[in-house]
């Protein structure tokens, strides 16, 4: 079979819109998290209003040997779910969400983002640990795996789930469960979405209190050693209901900070912390107490308010590239080279938005002490800290300076770093790099066998692919 490039066969029967370049909502539906893919233009954007349209759209593509990109939340660092010419799959209105109140079992559709979830759930004193911008599609987050701040309290995403239900790319529906189709089961939670079309989540939610303490300690950069090097002292044993991110990045307006501080570079501590309200002050203090802030702005927050907090460090519809990987310790040189990359970080070009940011996460708690390596696709061994750097802008002529400020720092930081990651916390780099990033050799075997058994003719590589043995006839 050969792929077929103008899709003008596409079948009636999908329900939902079906959009090519020029139609009205054609450049709604083609928006995505990162405008540096704005460029690539697909063919076709057919946006499922349920499962049925899932079924067709995948047994059009399969029948017509054509690969198919499926979107949720745009979010991919990558971009690669808009591929140009390509056949899109959009699932962003498969919106359901319901609760068993009794076991906490939630059931969200594969069209849910990050900040429908939260307060969802949040109305039930729930949560599933998820990740830390309220844009971001739940889909996508999990099945790369998931963090953000309940990491430590609850693992990754991933580990709270229980269930998908999954389209595959011949055209059936199927649960995957650990009873049910294990091996997909495993695969899914962390492999991307290499291995069919999940609709529907099923996870167990976790209690959050009604308030959580939440905001964030800002330092200067002089003293970023010093605070860094006692937070990496201070985090194994700090309570798991504790989520912190360093991040060193020009100052944004926050509350409290002086005006004439804003634009500078600073390292602020992005804090949650979801444990008894009254040992919030030691909590907080403990880490004031790592250097000398010049502001501590702390409060209690709705669960949803505080998760949302990040989203002006990474705003949906700009420029972006990224790089990340783990940390098996927060040493000095790892220091050393963050702080002096930062000294040299562009300016941002979107005031007060920074332009570029690091982020190094404490991991730890359950994510790495509570699940086993093997227990799911997502590797996390020796992970007890996530670094991360990215660049936003807007201006297509700032791509150079920003890419290369990205790319130099990966390469000197890149022997600090494990070979294993979080699949979602970088671009791809490469087929080398992917072979490495899920852990020991025998998982990528597994990963490889589930793809060849799941995908064997490659249609879902619009992703960090994993190909299957044998690639059969899609183009």
């Amino acid at each position: 079979m050969h792929g077929r490039q103008d899709f003008l066969d596409f079948p009636a029967a999908f329900g939902g819109p079906v959009l090519r370049p020029g139609d009205g909502g054609y450049s709604d539906a083609r928006a995505i998290f990162n405008a540096r893919k704005i460029e690539d233009t697909p063919a076709l954007i057919a946006r499922a209003a349920d499962e049925a349209d899932v079924l067709t759209a995948v047994r059009y593509a399969a029948d017509t040997g054509n690969a198919l990109a499926v979107r949720s939340g745009g979010h991919g660092i990558d971009g690669s779910v808009m591929p140009h010419g390509g056949l899109v799959l959009d699932v962003s209105q498969l919106k359901r969400t319901e609760l068993d109140q009794q076991t906490g079992v939630a059931r969200l559709g594969a069209g849910v983002l990050l900040g429908e979830m939260d307060q969802f759930l949040n109305d039930y004193g729930l949560v599933v640990p998820a990740g830390t911008v309220s844009t971001t599609g739940v889909a996508g987050l999990t099945l790369g795996g998931g963090i953000g701040f309940n990491t430590r309290r609850y693992g990754a995403t991933v580990d709270s789930l229980l269930a998908c239900d999954v389209v595959t790319t011949d055209g059936r529906r199927v649960r995957a469960s650990a009873q049910e189709n294990a091996d997909l089961f495993w695969a899914l939670r962390g492999g991307g979405g290499n291995f069919g079309v999940v609709t529907a989540f099923e996870f167990q939610a976790h209690p959050i209190p009604s308030t959580v303490a939440a905001g964030f300690i800002v330092f200067d950069l002089d003293q970023a050693d010093e605070v860094m090097t006692q937070l990496s002292d201070h985090m194994p044993t700090a309570p798991r209901e504790l989520g912190v991110i360093c991040a060193i990045a020009h100052c944004p307006p926050l509350p409290g900070v002086a005006a004439d501080s804003v634009g500078e570079l600073m390292v602020l501590l992005a804090i949650v912390y979801s444990g008894p309200e009254d040992h919030t002050d030691a909590v907080v203090g403990g880490l004031s107490g790592l250097g000398r802030p010049n502001v501590t702005a702390v409060q209690r927050v709705p669960w949803p308010t505080a998760n949302s907090m990040l989203d002006a460090l990474a705003p949906y519809g700009r420029r972006a590239h990224s790089a990340g990987g783990y940390l098996s310790k927060l040493t000095s040189p790892a220091i050393r080279i963050a702080v002096a990359h930062a000294e040299i970080s562009p300016k941002p070009t979107a005031p007060p938005a920074p332009s570029a940011v690091q982020e190094i996460w404490a991991a730890g708690g359950a994510f790495s002490d509570d699940f086993a390596e093997d227990s799911a696709a997502l590797s996390r061994e020796g992970a007890r800290w996530f670094w991360e750097a990215a660049a936003f802008w807007d201006d297509p002529a700032d791509d150079h300076r920003l890419m290369s400020w990205i790319d130099a720092l990966r390469t000197e930081i890149r022997p600090q770093l494990q070979s294993n990651c979080y699949v979602n916390l970088s671009v791809d780099q490469g087929p080398e790099w992917r072979r490495g990033i899920w852990g020991s050799a025998d998982k990528y075997r597994r990963l490889v066998e589930a793809k060849t058994k799941w995908d064997p003719h490659n249609m879902l590589r619009a992703n960090k692919n994993i190909e299957p043995v044998t690639v059969g006839a899609a183009n």
